[in-house]
């Protein structure tokens, strides 16, 4: 009986394991240099090569994306603790290295409590300290860094600025371009784009989403914390709606964009015995951002580059009687003093 009973469970037993290895989804793994092979990762062409399909150069892309870059840091303000923005810079640079970028990364910290962060073309990358204080852990913060690596690596704001001005050569009448498409293509192509532009296709936020988690993978975090994040951001949004309005309103995280990457990283990604998650120094640094932003709100935000009401001291010292002014140049009110009358000359 009892053997019959040992026996009953270890059929079950192998029986769920079949069933387990049979619904889970099999990896594929490639080796032909397209965007889903994991080892080529650097060495693959994503889309900057130049074409039909795209009008720039890495050396116009890099030049646009400093100008673009001027204009952000003059209208916005930076975190300048340096424990901070060198450990933000030392992960960012690290997710670089295990992506397909070609051109190196400026990584600066802006203090605002947006939670999002954008980079423009070049390599000209800005995280909001409103996404650090969010992330629960390092990998969270790196998962939204690598998708906006991906942005640049495949070159999407040139690619996407690109297919806009197709759009306005084919809205040219032919007598106006005539042999000269050319010519007309290059003047466009040195046209500055908006920022607007920073609002891809879905495709490309597709793409982007696609390489994000790879560089993720290949850096040695835990892929599913893009997932997570992503999550999590949506639960918050349904209970404080507009806690997080201006979050990541230029790529907006969809329920279907989020199952294509849960569904990547069930098929393409070979599982490891384990991935980084979190460390100390990311607990520290969201510490002492934290800190650094409660400093702020009691010197009530001012930086020294906003007008301060301070209380005149008045000087004991008498004014000046020349130019009825005081030593600031300023009319002062003085109380006149009163002429004793001359005696009267005695009578005769």
């Amino acid at each position: 009986m009892a053997f019959a009973l040992v026996r009953l469970l270890g059929t079950a037993l192998l029986l769920g394991a079949f069933t387990s290895a049979q619904t889970a989804p099999a990896v594929k793994t490639y080796h032909d240099g397209s965007i889903r092979d994991i080892g080529a990762v650097g060495n693959r062409n994503v889309g900057c090569g130049r074409g039909v399909g795209n009008w720039y150069s890495l050396d116009r892309q890099i030049a646009m994306g400093r100008e673009y870059s001027q204009q952000v840091e003059s209208t916005s303000r930076l975190i300048t603790d340096p424990v901070i923005t060198e450990y933000i810079n030392r992960l960012g640079q690290n997710l670089v290295r295990n992506s397909d970028s070609q051109v190196p990364f400026t990584i600066k910290v802006v203090d605002t409590d947006d939670v999002n962060a954008f980079a423009l073309p070049g390599g000209f990358f800005y995280v909001d300290s409103g996404l650090i204080a969010a992330a629960d852990n390092e990998a969270e913060l790196a998962g939204v860094m690598a998708h906006e690596i991906a942005h640049v690596a495949a070159c999407h704001a040139a690619r996407e600025n690109t297919r806009g001005q197709l759009m306005n050569l084919a809205s040219i009448p032919l007598i106006f371009v005539g042999g000269g498409i050319g010519y007309a293509a290059q003047n466009l192509a040195g046209l500055a784009f908006p920022m607007t532009f920073l609002r891809f296709s879905r495709s490309f936020e597709t793409e982007a989403d696609f390489l994000g988690v790879e560089y993720l993978y290949k850096a040695g975090y835990d892929p599913q914390a893009f997932t997570s994040f992503f999550e999590k951001i949506k639960v918050l949004e349904k209970q404080k709606p507009g806690f997080i309005a201006k979050a990541f309103e230029t790529h907006p995280q969809t329920p279907d964009r989020i199952a294509k990457s849960q569904k990547e990283i069930d098929t393409l990604l070979p599982p490891r015995d384990q991935y980084k998650v979190d460390t100390s120094e990311f607990q520290t640094v969201k510490a002492r951002l934290t800190a650094l932003e409660d400093r702020h709100r009691i010197d009530g935000g001012n930086d020294g580059s906003r007008p301060t009401l301070r209380r005149r001291t008045t000087s004991s010292t008498a004014p000046a009687e020349s130019g009825g002014q005081d030593d600031d140049g300023r009319p002062t009110l003085k109380r006149r003093t009163p002429e004793l009358p001359s005696s009267a000359p005695a009578p005769n």
